[in-house]
């Protein structure tokens, strides 16, 4: 095929012949023109680069920039390691007192009877050290050195984790006779070792297997308030709702009962008899009618019906009673 005149013209003009002094291999030596190649396949606007340049500048100052929050990242793992190990060292420097490894001092004995039928007798070990007024006043009313005893007393609730005695009276004979000896049925003094207690042991203190003092109701509502009319002049007077208890009734715990820490002292523990303490356990009990619309709505307003009603909740069926009691020397 012929070359165009043309393109021999301008071919001539860019490459000069070559004079016979050169040497013959350079002639087939390819010119190179690599700036008109790239120019063609790689076209970039101004627009363009300042921003691909400007993109890069902020990418290599973030790197920069990310230096100095890693270090800060790191350091702070670093102080909270610390932190954790400090922590820890403090946990076991103040350790809590263990409350659970205490020492009887004294021991009593309880025969009970189911229906008149004996059925054994629990042993219990007081903690005289740790709970003095309790286990002294479960003492006295063990022995009968109060005037007044646990003797044909009956056991008035039965629950899932535990099993309440009634006590003695609040009033009437009971009373009248623990005065004659000059002895006090007044809680004040449980309940003041009772906070000591709560706030030195924490965790569950009713454990299974102890026994616990009765000595605050902390689900007694405030007083009511009522309008009464004296001396001719409109006063306002509070109105006690419920009662508190005397610091004589006591509950043998069959389960943990952390539901009891809140108005329970702990003062001994079962050593034997808790096979007797299970059966009376297994006593069928009245059933509980709190979903009653009735029994809620007089609960809302207080009404003493309420609290008489509830009163006879989960009592036994069966008269669960103390035959005999006393100290073992």
């Amino acid at each position: 095929m012929l070359r165009s005149p043309k393109f021999l013209q301008s071919s001539q003009f860019l490459h000069p012949p070559i004079p016979p002094s050169h040497p013959p291999q350079l002639q087939n030596i390819p010119t190179l023109t690599p700036f008109p190649i790239i120019k063609q396949c790689c076209k970039f606007s101004r627009r363009e680069l300042a921003i691909g340049s400007s993109s890069s500048l902020l990418l290599l100052s973030g790197f920069q920039n990310l230096e100095p929050f890693l270090q800060s990242r790191a350091q702070a793992e670093e102080n909270i390691a610390d932190t954790n190990i400090n922590e820890g060292q403090e946990e076991n420097s103040n350790a809590t007192p263990n409350c659970t490894s205490k020492n009887p001092t004294r021991k009593a004995f309880l025969d009970i009877s189911i229906d008149g039928e004996p059925v054994g007798r629990i042993i219990i070990g007081l903690y005289g050290d740790d709970a003095p007024a309790g286990a002294a006043r479960f003492g006295k009313l063990v022995s009968g050195a109060a005037g007044i005893s646990y003797r044909r007393k009956e056991f008035i609730k039965i629950m899932p984790n535990y099993v309440q005695h009634g006590g003695v009276g609040s009033y009437g004979v009971d009373v009248e006779l623990a005065k004659s000896t000059g002895s006090d049925l007044a809680a004040e003094s449980l309940i003041d070792e009772w906070q000591r207690s709560y706030e030195k042991c924490p965790g569950t203190k009713n454990l299974a297997g102890t026994v616990s003092i009765i000595v605050r109701n902390p689900l007694k509502p405030p007083p009511k308030l009522k309008v009464v009319a004296r001396k001719g002049k409109l006063e306002i007077d509070q109105e006690e709702v419920g009662i508190d208890p005397n610091g004589t009734e006591f509950a043998i715990m069959t389960k943990d009962s952390p539901d009891l820490d809140a108005s329970a002292l702990v003062v001994g523990k079962v050593l034997g008899g808790m096979e007797v303490v299970e059966r009376v356990a297994q006593v069928k009990t009245v059933n509980e009618n709190t979903s009653s619309p009735y029994f809620r709505v007089a609960k809302l307003i207080g009404d003493k019906r309420a609290v008489v009603a509830e009163r006879g909740f989960n009592r036994p069926y069966s008269k669960v009673v103390i035959t005999n009691c006393g100290l073992i020397e």
